[in-house]
């Protein structure tokens, strides 16, 4: 049962890279932040101030603001059927390879829990890299970024202890500021051109 925020995150990351266009990456950043959300609820002890701040900012900043602001400036830019990663058979293999690589990062520790965990983190930071490597376009580059910042969520949920919430609020600021001058320079982008 713990598992499955985990395997909704990782169809999250996989699908949109080799199935889905530009215009559908704020949905699937959305899905990503609700996996999280619910990995973080299951994986909590007990109900704390500091477990309610944390799911509030996911829910708030990951769920719903970051895809609007990513969805917006995609609105403004020419091509939303743009291919988050190009469409040819040895970007499908590479990605293909990088994601069975990912899983064996952690089978060392496949007899623990922590190992699904592991690997879906590895996939998502090599989606990632491979996203950033393969398209020169902003806003899919944009979108790799916000899957890096994601998978630093995910890693979070490894921890013995979660991160203080100055820390908390200092991601989110990163994550927002991402977001919000990303999608500034795409829309500024468009119109200089």
């Amino acid at each position: 049962m713990a598992s499955l925020p985990l395997v909704l995150f990782l169809v999250a990351v996989v699908l949109p890279v080799f199935f889905s266009k530009l215009r559908a990456a704020p949905v699937w950043l959305a899905v990503q932040a609700l996996a999280l959300a619910w990995n973080g609820w299951m994986r909590s002890s007990e109900l704390s101030a500091h477990t309610l701040g944390a799911l509030a900012e996911v829910l708030v900043l990951r769920t719903l603001l970051a895809p609007w602001l990513l969805r917006r400036a995609i609105r403004l830019r020419a091509e939303p059927n743009l291919d988050l990663m190009p469409s040819n058979l040895f970007t499908w293999v590479v990605a293909s390879a990088l994601l069975v690589l990912a899983f064996q990062f952690g089978a060392p520790s496949m007899s623990d829990a922590q190992a699904l965990t592991l690997g879906v983190i590895g996939a998502t930071v090599a989606v990632a890299l491979l996203l950033l490597s393969t398209n020169s376009a902003p806003p899919a580059q944009l979108v790799a970024l916000l899957f890096l910042e994601n998978a630093l969520a995910l890693f979070e949920s490894l921890l013995p202890e979660p991160w203080p919430l100055p820390v908390h609020a200092a991601l989110s600021g990163i994550y927002l500021l991402t977001v919000g001058v990303g999608g500034w320079l795409i829309a500024a982008r468009e119109e200089t051109q």
